[in-house]
């Protein structure tokens, strides 16, 4: 058997070990290599020096599960401090989730569907927009899907409208301040290619399951992402003529950004929160699995109950979702750029 028996030996740590064996063997490692009649060590099964590996030839060594444990333990260590911190600061997410599912679920269909049309209506000014988000969502009301729908429309409202509330201000920051930027892209680069269900595992342990601010602040932190890049890259774009033109008729740093680059980075922005919508309803699907309502329930429903009819109807259903949000979206910033031109 190959071990890591050698190291320690040749080093002078086999008395910090504190493993030596009777008979000048360090090892459980050497009792069996000798019982099979193995001399040496092989070096071609020679495993990777890790934890495990280390600890197999010296038992002071943690091993790998030492390390898990002992991350579990320093936060169950500090739970009950931080959530004595982050749940007060959270809890108008849980109000403004609870109120948005309530306004969704308790307005009729013949008064929201129409009033949807209208903003739709209004966004975008099209037509034939507004005729697919019409036979789309009585398409969804037809196969009885239309509360869940709501469901799903109501977070995502809700937690992309904080998106970008949080979003675009640290974007504009990042684009004022190069230090900001170097600071923030890690942290952004991490909350981007985290796996969705790894947001999902400390929140478990801080809040309740009943608490909607649980699947919220996952749906936030997975989506917060592209709105702050594409702000921050779209106000760094601003062509310098530009500015040094608003610099020339005197204008403050105050009226440069709201005057000249917001507007002008409006687009990029918006592609942000296309992108940030889009990632969101992702995210509402990942986090029925923590009580999040909507058509995810259905998706997890035909997955555990192997319902393949509920499972590709609410799978469909996401995907008009997705459409109709993308569209609008789209049609929001066709028509900004069409203003930029006119």
């Amino acid at each position: 058997m190959a071990t890591y028996d050698f190291l320690f030996d040749k080093l002078g740590l086999r008395d910090w070990c504190g493993d030596e064996q009777a008979g000048g063997l360090s090892s459980m490692a050497d009792l069996m290599g000798q019982a099979g009649g193995e001399s040496e060590t092989s070096v071609w099964e020679l495993p990777f020096p890790s934890l495990d590996a280390l600890n197999d030839a010296c038992s002071s060594v943690p091993q790998s599960r030492d390390l898990t444990r002992g991350l579990e333990r320093g936060f169950l260590d500090i739970k009950d401090s931080l959530k004595v911190v982050v749940d007060p600061l959270t809890q108008p997410l849980s109000w403004a989730l609870e109120n948005a599912l309530w306004i969704m679920q308790s307005v009729p269909w013949w008064i929201m569907i129409p009033l949807l049309m209208l903003i739709t209506w209004g966004v975008g000014r099209s037509g034939k927009l507004v005729a697919l988000v019409a036979a789309c969502f009585g398409f969804l009301a037809f196969i009885d899907f239309y509360d869940h729908t709501m469901q799903t429309l109501a977070i995502i409202f809700v937690c992309a409208f904080i998106c970008v509330l949080f979003g675009v201000p640290i974007g504009i920051a990042m684009s004022r301040n190069d230090r900001v930027q170097k600071a923030l892209i890690p942290v952004l680069d991490m909350l981007q290619t985290l796996p969705p269900f790894v947001y999902l595992i400390p929140l478990i342990f801080l809040f309740s399951v009943t608490e909607p601010k649980l699947y919220g602040i996952a749906i936030i932190l997975y989506a917060i992402v592209p709105v702050v890049r594409l702000t921050d890259l779209g106000i760094r774009l601003v062509d310098k003529d530009v500015i040094e033109a608003a610099d020339a008729f005197g204008m403050t740093k105050r009226q440069k950004l709201f005057g000249v680059q917001i507007p002008l980075a409006l687009p990029n922005i918006m592609a942000g929160v296309n992108q940030t919508i889009m990632m969101s309803l992702a995210m509402v699907v990942i986090a029925s699995l923590v009580s999040a309502p909507g058509l995810g329930v259905l998706v997890l429903r035909g997955i555990r109950s192997l319902e393949l009819g509920v499972g590709l109807l609410s799978g469909l259903g996401i995907v008009l979702l997705a459409i109709i949000l993308d569209r609008v979206t789209k049609a929001a910033l066709a028509r900004i750029n069409a203003e930029q031109k006119s």
